[in-house]
């Protein structure tokens, strides 16, 4: 799978291309109920947040795994600001490879 490096010091995780992440990946991502509740919020947000100021109902490690998951699945894109592991919602890319299906989570979470 094609990776994207940012940084030569490897504290930035590799990213997938978004065009090479295939839809059955996409969405075995977003069955579990904590990577949607991350997802939606980084939707909801508009912005990158930080992986503790998102309240998740599981440990950390679990928790890291999840996003590690997301990250994977080319939902996410993993960067440090200080010491902080910033999330960013990949929202125009997901949007181009997968029109609308950001927006159907979102308001199925809001129905939930």
């Amino acid at each position: 799978m094609a990776t994207t490096r940012h940084n030569a010091g490897g504290r930035i995780p590799p990213h997938p291309d978004i065009r090479t992440i295939g839809l059955q990946q996409v969405l075995e991502a977003l069955v579990d109920p904590v990577r949607r509740r991350i997802v939606s919020e980084l939707y909801a947000t508009g912005q990158d947040l930080a992986c503790g100021t998102i309240d998740l109902p599981v440990s950390k490690s679990t928790a890291t795994h999840h996003f590690h998951v997301l990250r994977e699945a080319g939902l996410i894109r993993q960067y440090y600001a200080g010491t902080s592991r910033m999330n960013a919602l990949r929202r125009d890319e997901i949007d181009e490879a997968f029109p609308g299906l950001l927006r159907a989570l979102v308001a199925h979470r809001d129905r939930e």
